[in-house]
């Protein structure tokens, strides 16, 4: 499903029900999406903060 969202744009009734359904259930990992490493998940949250500064710059 491809989504279009503009600025100011609302969710439907129905995507927040979607929302909501997803926060319940679990995190399912496999072979093609591991759970990340405590040294990814430190390398990837520096890459989003570098990356958020560009953004402001």
């Amino acid at each position: 499903m491809k989504l279009i969202i503009e600025s100011g744009q609302k969710p439907t009734e129905e995507q927040l029900k979607e929302v909501e359904a997803a926060k319940k259930s679990s995190i399912n990992f496999d072979k093609d999406c591991e759970e990340l490493s405590p040294a990814m998940m430190k390398a990837f949250k520096s890459a989003v903060v570098q990356r958020n500064r560009r953004k402001k710059a």
